[in-house]
């Protein structure tokens, strides 16, 4: 079978598959993840997406975007759908020809579900807070490192905050950023757009400066088998801390030492920060709660800390019980933050809640945070690290 792909485009349209391959004049824009010059993606003011295709040779073509909808084909062989309204923020999307996944050829590609995958920009009305904006800008540098314990190299990515380069005598505190299950450390500078997001917050004075690494989430030692790429569901709970057990060593033995050879850090547990998202959050406790004289601060955003449904979470002796005498934690622990998008759905809601409620109702200090209205996607995390930096380093 040969299928010709030549684009994919998303335009607005009532509740119905649109039935023609010519642009609609209509209130919908194209969207923020577009390929340079391309009309299409478009999405629409009441938040919906059309997506065509020109595959004409495929009998059967479908858009998987949050769910699946079947597509359409119209004489041109340009096949077409319309999605219902979506929620706010970023998703991935791939488009199934003849039962095969491949990417929007129209738009931007990110690493995400394990692979590379087509992802469209919902937006927020009124909200520019991960934008560029015209404030002092900091920097995100690639950068490469040897690491003992896996015996490779690995790629992370550092923001530098506005002046580093300038202030030459200047030191900064270091905020460790994890990504999600099937993501690595391209998805905070890229889809999260964290350097807009700490530039503003900064340029604000609402955070202060700081460091920001983001390490890939995934770590094993020569001849471990291969690590998988999110937590596995269903079965009996997992040993969290032998998951990411070798990534622990990672931080603790290779990354955190060379962080602090390199750049300017304050170099103590007082000035040094964890957080993720959803398995980057769980990491979050796992490490940082094992090493509590290496990290004073942390965050678990759409991520907790008491397993899968937070359900056999017990406070006194969970994380090795460094949470048994809640005054001494209270005091050693300078914050322990953790938010949920109040439409992630039953599963991720209640974890995270649920641990939080455990945490406070054994005397353990939290911060929390519902982001309203979005679900377990980027710009849940995104406002998540808004409400989390301002937090920081803060006497």
């Amino acid at each position: 079978m040969k299928t010709l792909i030549t684009s994919l485009v998303i335009l607005t349209q009532p509740w119905c598959l649109a039935q023609s391959s010519a642009p609609v004049a209509d209130d919908s824009k194209p969207a923020t993840t577009n390929i340079l010059g391309q009309p299409y993606p478009r999405v629409s003011k009441d938040l919906r997406a059309t997506v065509r295709i020109q595959a004409p040779e495929a009998a059967k073509v479908e858009l998987d975007l949050m769910k699946k909808y079947p597509m359409t084909k119209d004489a041109d062989g340009v096949w077409s759908a319309t999605t219902e309204p979506l929620v706010p923020g970023f998703h991935y999307y791939s488009i199934f020809i003849d039962g095969v996944a491949v990417c929007d050829p129209a738009c931007e590609t990110f690493y995400g579900m394990g692979r590379m995958a087509s992802g469209i920009e919902i937006p927020t009305a009124g909200e520019d807070f991960y934008q560029p904006k015209d404030v002092p800008q900091g920097e995100v540098r690639e950068r490469w490192y040897h690491s003992k314990t896996t015996d490779g190299w690995r790629r992370i990515f550092v923001y530098t905050p506005p002046g580093y380069d300038q202030e030459t005598q200047a030191r900064y505190p270091v905020l460790y950023l994890q990504h999600g299950g099937g993501e690595d450390e391209r998805g905070w500078p890229n889809q999260g757009h964290m350097c807009h997001i700490m530039d503003n917050l900064i340029a604000d004075k609402k955070a202060v400066p700081m460091i920001v690494v983001m390490e890939k989430g995934y770590a094993r030692k020569p001849g471990d088998p291969e690590v998988g790429m999110r937590p596995p569901g269903g079965g009996p709970p997992p040993d969290l801390r032998k998951m990411f057990g070798t990534l622990e060593e990672v931080f603790i033995k290779d990354l955190i030492p060379m962080i602090d050879r390199t750049y300017r850090t304050k170099a103590d547990r007082e000035h040094r920060a964890m957080a993720g998202l959803s398995m980057g959050g769980m990491q979050t406790f796992i490490i940082g709660l094992g090493n509590l004289d290496q990290f004073a601060w942390l965050g678990g955003f759409s991520g907790a800390g008491g397993g899968f449904g937070g359900t056999r979470f017990d406070p006194k002796t969970s994380h090795g019980g460094v949470m048994a005498d809640a005054k001494a934690f209270n005091e050693k622990v300078r914050l322990l933050f953790l938010s949920i998008g109040t439409a992630e759905g039953e599963r991720f809601y209640q974890s995270v809640k649920g641990y939080r409620d455990s945490l406070e109702g054994a005397g353990i200090k939290t911060a929390y945070y519902e982001s309203p209205g979005t679900a377990h996607e980027w710009h849940t995390w995104r406002r998540s690290l808004r409400e989390f930096a301002p937090l920081l380093f803060n006497p």
